[in-house]
């Protein structure tokens, strides 16, 4: 790891011993484990030591560990978040990441402790965004200004078994998925608010609340503009003469938060990339949560399913996938799977089996617009062939 110069706001090491000592805790290693995309910081490997019995109960707490005394050590992970120098300007990329990584801030301080122990999320030890929060200064607290750092339990311990890039999981491995979404979803459907004001906006929308100027695209205006694109006419012409709208916008309102008892907070990334599991397979443990926000839980299933489910689970012939393709037994069964884990505990009537499969569908067209904008990748065919069917459907 390249060592930075002393004092420098983005040497991970000096943080890390500056926000361990408000807890009572001694760094013994940082190790860095990966660079976070386009150099906007890193993410550390942390071991460090309890000095009192105080900082080593509140640990093995965190940690979900038997309780140890003073000098006990424990595995933490540090995230931190400095973005380059010359990416500190008003353009949509970087809005979108630094709120992004506010949006995760905020997640893991606020809303995981409210999760308790039946949805394996980590748990965080401190936050840069916790300076000031009583009023008084901490220790260091001059050098942690600029960059935004988390630190929180490092999952591996008791989930060994990393997903992958871009790999599919195996079957055990996708029930596991499902299995962890479904009371992700569930849990915060009795904590979230009435009033949606308080809530990160889009980039430019949020930038311009926030009293900063700017003007950017998306990339739905993207495939607007890429008349090459077959997707380009089936998601983005007006549906009708008498309709104002697209197929793409009318999904767009259809996913937009807007109060309903069925929406929850949603991952935002789920990918094989973003998961541990346990060693048995079974057991599964999501990060990664810059993208998490309000949504419809199948917003998640829909990336799920292409990006690192097997295709053998979703079709009769994973060699010949039609142009077209109805929903199969494979993916209809991993859904009544997921569908009925949400619904455990809840009322007859609430969230029925109809209304969640069109909420499929559309997060479905939702999301090949997305990967026909941005670039294809994952189960390609099947994921085009199921939106083809799917706009076919005149009742849909």
């Amino acid at each position: 790891m390249e060592r930075k110069p002393a004092n420098s706001p983005n040497d991970p090491a000096q943080i890390a011993t500056i926000m361990l000592s408000w807890h009572a805790l001694e760094l013994i290693s940082c190790t860095t484990l990966q660079t976070l995309w386009a150099g906007y910081g890193q993410i550390c490997a942390l071991t460090v030591r309890a000095t009192t019995d105080k900082a080593a109960a509140h640990l093995s707490q965190l940690c979900g560990t038997e309780l140890q005394g003073a000098g006990s050590t424990f595995p933490l992970i540090l995230k931190l978040i400095s973005p380059p120098s010359h990416n500190r300007t008003a353009d949509e990329g970087h809005l979108r990441k630094m709120l992004s990584y506010e949006v995760e801030q905020y997640f893991y301080s606020e809303v995981v402790p409210a999760l308790g122990d039946k949805v394996a999320v980590a748990k965080c030890l401190a936050s840069t965004r916790d300076l000031n929060a009583d009023g008084s200064r901490k220790d260091g607290q001059e050098l942690l200004e600029g960059p935004m750092a988390i630190i929180m339990v490092d999952l591996r311990p008791s989930f060994p078994v990393s997903g992958g890039k871009r790999s599919a999981l195996t079957r055990v491995q996708v029930h596991g998925a499902l299995d962890w979404l479904a009371r992700f979803h569930q849990k915060y459907w009795d904590l979230l608010p009435l009033v949606l004001d308080g809530y990160v906006l889009p980039p430019f929308e949020e930038s311009k609340r926030r009293q900063e100027s700017g003007s950017g695209g998306d990339e739905y205006r993207s495939l607007v503009q890429d008349t090459d694109s077959e997707w380009c006419e089936a998601l983005c012409t007006r549906v009708s003469d008498e309709s104002p709208l697209s197929i793409a916008e009318m999904v767009a309102l259809v996913l937009t938060p807007c109060g309903l008892d069925i929406e929850s907070y949603i991952h935002g990334d789920v990918k094989s990339e973003n998961l541990f599991t346990t060693s048995a397979g079974d057991g599964v443990a999501f990060f990664d949560f810059p993208y998490v926000g309000l949504g419809l839980g199948a917003c998640d299933l829909a990336k799920l399913f292409t990006c690192s489910v097997p295709m053998h689970m979703l079709v009769h012939d994973d060699d010949y996938v039609p142009e077209e393709l109805a929903m199969c037994k494979g993916e209809k069964e991993l859904l009544q799977r997921y569908h009925s884990n949400l619904l455990q505990n809840k009322g007859e009537g609430f969230y029925e089996w109809g209304e969640f499969r069109r909420h499929w569908e559309t997060a479905l067209v939702d999301w090949c617009r997305f990967q026909a904008s941005w670039g294809f990748w994952g189960n390609t065919q099947w994921l085009e062939a199921r939106v083809l069917s799917i706009l076919s459907d005149l009742e849909w």
